[in-house]
């Protein structure tokens, strides 16, 4: 959950005025508080205005967030001017405005603008389809193989490859990044995205560009033993506006082998990881069945890497079958993977947040889609 006050969340609950703002910034900035383009005619501090839009976050993409944008500037007739799809990106912020005038605004990321069209021109609005930082990984493919040793740092390595393609990269690891070494040979070839991805999986972790445009590398969590950070609930004080669920087994697996294959002398190395909680729609031992899935990496040069390797891949899963789709009051402070309580006339389920939609106009509510959240994962 991103940071924010008492205040805030206990204003989402009653009646709140709507505070939303996207600011044109040059590339490479971070922090809450970036400095905005100029828009002539439009807002010297660079604030586009905002018709219509979203952003999207979406836990299963590369791309984790996207941003969908109509707003009113002048075309621009040259690449330097303010909105262009060169560089330029979007900070964007969601929150409320108190009875005293004053707001309090939670940052939902900064977007490079992709692509600007105008339906109606001249004077028509303008469309913007932004993507978070993670989409110029994906687009910086590698041009030259890069060799790593087996005494590099996962934590410079990282550096490294994510930093070529996001100038002014700030990183940020919840574990000794830069003592834990690759204790094996590396070569980077052309999918820089992919690369740093399996780096990460084979660590139980994984990255993504967070509120402030930092690169956050994290333990997978296990989702299975989190607590809720908010309730999502019906009635007084209420902010579940609508739910619909689906029950499916469609691409749900409840077994994961991950099989380490590091180059060179070292011996292949394996873990499986099952769900092996009874409560659990997916428990290998009811009537769901065995549903295993295959992982492999050169990175993994250990049992233990293999076994945090499967249980973070596992643990993406688990509650799978039972999902839910709400719309909700926005509270721009939650995030993918948080762990919610729904309350609903007739019971109450806490659930795991896979993707989630913020509305930037008034009226807007907040789309979420989540799974069910079960109990306990054992490894075997």
């Amino acid at each position: 959950m991103r940071p924010t006050t008492d205040s805030f969340l206990t204003g989402l609950r009653g009646s709140h005025t709507l505070a939303s703002r996207c600011t044109l910034v040059a590339p490479g900035q971070t922090g809450t508080s970036p400095a905005g383009i100029p828009v002539p005619g439009v807002s010297d501090l660079g604030r586009l205005p905002i018709i219509s839009g979203d952003v999207t976050t979406d836990m299963t993409a590369d791309v984790q967030s996207t941003l969908d944008l109509a707003t009113v500037y002048p075309w621009p007739s040259k690449p330097s001017d303010p909105g262009t799809p060169y560089g330029q990106e979007i900070y964007v912020e969601r929150g409320i405005e108190y009875g005293t005038g004053t707001q309090e605004l939670v940052g939902l990321g900064y977007f490079r603008i992709d692509k600007v069209e105008q339906q109606s021109v001249p004077d028509g609005a303008i469309r913007i389809t932004a993507s978070d930082r993670m989409a110029m990984v994906r687009d910086a493919r590698n041009t030259a193989p890069v060799q790593f040793g087996s005494g590099a740092s996962v934590g410079s390595v990282i550096d490294y490859v994510v930093g070529q393609a996001v100038p002014g990269l700030v990183t940020v690891y919840d574990f000794s990044a830069y003592t834990t070494l690759l204790g094996a040979d590396h070569v980077l070839d052309e999918d820089r995205l992919g690369f740093v991805q399996d780096l990460l999986a084979a660590y139980g972790k994984y990255g993504y560009f967070d509120y402030a445009g930092r690169f956050q590398v994290r333990s997978v969590p296990d989702l299975t033993k989190a607590s809720p950070v908010w309730d999502i609930n019906s009635g007084r004080d209420g902010v579940l506006v609508s739910m619909q669920r689906t029950i499916s087994r469609e691409a749900v697996y409840n077994i994961v082998v991950a099989r380490g294959e590091p180059v060179g002398e070292l011996p292949p190395v394996q873990a499986v990881v099952s769900d092996d909680d009874p409560n659990s729609p997916t428990w290998v031992g009811g009537p769901f069945g065995l549903v295993p899935t295959v992982y492999a990496s050169a990175f993994m040069t250990t049992v233990d890497q293999c076994q945090r390797a499967a249980a973070a891949k596992l643990s993406k899963v688990t509650g799978l079958p039972y999902a839910v789709s709400l719309g909700s009051v926005p509270n721009p402070a939650l995030e993918g993977w948080d762990v919610v309580t729904v309350t609903y006339p007739g019971g109450a389920e806490v659930h795991v947040i896979d993707r989630v939609t913020y509305g930037l106009a008034p009226g807007d509510s907040m789309g979420i889609d989540t799974r069910k959240q079960y109990l306990t994962r054992r490894a075997g």
